[in-house]
């Protein structure tokens, strides 16, 4: 017996062929593998685009005026509906916005139509249509992707004008924080993932499995990627024409893993679940209490750290089911309390109470009366004292001096309306503050021996203020009370506001409390 070496493959195909023919077997080659895969990235790449945002971001320490105009890049991709979908991140407080296709040499002026900061999700529309005739929508996956997947990322990067392709694996999935108080579904890879990435799209095959959005600072080749799981749930929501934000429960929780907090709530060894440690209500019509143990989220059983199956090979947060099961607000669980099992339905919010919430995309309200500019504390405001090099410093001078800016930092408003109000900048240079230390950061207490609850507070009690001096008390151990004469503080504003430039004495929303003092 011998065996014959062929010296080549096609030598091989040729003999493979001659024989099938001879058996009967018709061949149809049809287009070659390296063909079709071709196309296939010819047309991703012509769903992807540059976009080209000028903003202007809030500045929170000047409220009555925006940062100086930023120009920022990143990617989009052509979606269903003749939209373009990218990062809220990229189009955020932007004045103006363009985008270009992939090897076009114009830009098309696109508006922002939706955005959720939370979820960094954002869809523009563009004011010509005929751009989506040659530029057709790029197809989601229906399901997630597998871990080891490979995943190729599209997007236009720093360091280049053309388009860019990197290429990875998927490492793993999560249901994990995305912007404060929001979680989603996110998918980890290693491919490369640089600024102006953001926005671009994420395929595997021939499918976009999600959205490029974010890195790992100091860490190499970990990227981030917002899944199409999680894109089709923010445009079922702005389907009916507003974003209103995914549902989320804020009961604080822990886990069922030690061995004596399982003997002191007198568990069954076979019963599993995450403890309620503090209900996000105190009320006696709120379903869940303190030592409840929530064992399953409808019908999917939760484990003793709180995580839940999907699949064979993959496990999540339990709370990712919330964003399926809700039903009118509610979504349903199975908690164990006193021994027995009790099936609650749990109301579930879109909107986090926050005693300093974000902006959301919006300006700060303000207003000046004298040398002193007031505001409302924000997440932008106290954020920037935290990125700062010296935040360690000067969040320890905050927390000593008993500043509410960081002794409440995670509180929830103790009434409706509730607002820290703060002395957002330093004194206006005017000898009404001559002897007065700088009060920037200061939180308002009283006014005139008032409780101040909010911003229009404050400025109803000026504005109704018939004394002779205003008295300002701050949160603040080792501060002072300031006290200023009312007539000449009133006289002394427009002086002011002409001297340093400020259009305006107040945000539109406080001019309007404040305009509205009866005639004398």
């Amino acid at each position: 017996m011998s065996i014959k070496l062929f010296s080549s493959s096609s030598q091989l195909t040729r003999i493979l062929t001659v024989g099938l023919l001879a058996a009967g077997c018709h061949l149809y080659a049809g287009e070659p593998a390296s063909t079709n895969a071709a196309a296939a990235g010819n047309a991703i790449e012509n769903s992807v685009v540059k976009i080209f945002s000028t903003v202007r971001y809030p500045d929170p320490y000047k409220p009555w005026s925006k940062q100086s105009p930023e120009d920022v890049t990143g990617s989009g991709v052509v979606i269903e509906g003749k939209r373009i979908l990218s990062n809220a991140h990229v189009v955020n407080y932007a004045s103006q916005v363009q985008i270009q296709a992939n090897q076009a040499g114009d830009k098309i002026s696109a508006t922002v139509e939706y955005i959720a900061p939370g979820i960094d999700l954002a869809v523009l529309k563009l004011d010509d249509e005929k751009f989506f005739d040659t530029h057709p929508p790029l197809a989601r996956a229906k399901s997630l992707p597998g871990i080891k997947d490979v995943v190729l990322a599209y997007g236009f990067p720093v360091g280049g004008n053309n388009l860019s392709i990197t290429k990875g694996i998927v490492s793993r999935v999560e249901f994990a924080p995305y912007n404060f108080p929001i979680f989603g579904l996110r998918i980890q890879v290693d491919a490369a993932i640089n600024p102006g990435n953001s926005g671009g799209p994420a395929v595997v095959g021939d499918k976009m499995i999600g959205l490029t959005f974010s890195r790992l600072n100091g860490a190499e080749n970990i990227g981030y990627i917002i899944p199409s799981e999680e894109i089709d749930l923010f445009l079922q929501d702005i389907a009916e024409g507003h974003y209103d934000g995914k549902p989320m429960m804020y009961d604080e929780l822990q886990t069922l893993e030690n061995p004596a907090l399982r003997a002191f709530l007198k568990l069954d060894p076979n019963l599993h679940g995450m403890v309620v440690h503090k209900p996000l209500k105190d009320e006696s019509a709120y379903p869940l209490k303190e030592w409840d143990v929530i064992t399953k989220i409808g019908d999917q059983p939760v484990d003793d750290q709180g995580m839940i199956g999907l699949g064979d090979n993959l496990r999540v947060r339990f709370q990712y089911q919330i964003q399926h099961l809700t039903t009118q607000g509610t979504v349903p669980l199975a908690v164990v309390r006193g021994g027995k099992e009790l099936k609650i339905n749990l109301p579930v919010s879109k909107n986090y109470p926050r005693l300093i919430p974000d902006l959301n995309g919006g300006y700060p309200s303000y207003f000046i009366y004298g040398p002193l500019a007031f505001s409302a504390a924000t997440d932008q405001y106290l954020g920037g004292y935290l990125r700062s090099k010296y935040a360690t410093s000067i969040m320890t001078g905050l927390s000593v001096a008993g500043n509410p800016l960081v002794t409440r930092m995670a509180d929830q408003p103790a009434f409706p309306g509730e607002e820290l109000v703060v002395i957002s900048s330093p004194f206006f240079p005017n000898k009404l503050a001559q002897g007065y230390s700088n009060p920037r950061t200061q939180v308002v207490k009283t006014v005139n021996g008032i409780p101040v609850k909010n911003l229009k507070h404050l400025v109803e009690i000026l504005r109704d203020a018939k004394t002779e001096f205003i008295t300002i008390e701050c949160y603040h151990r080792f501060g002072e009370t300031m006290v200023f004469p009312r007539a000449q503080m009133l006289a002394a504003t427009d002086e002011i506001l002409t001297d340093n430039g400020v259009r305006s004495q107040g945000s539109a929303d406080m001019l309007a409390v404040w305009n509205s003092k009866p005639s004398k």
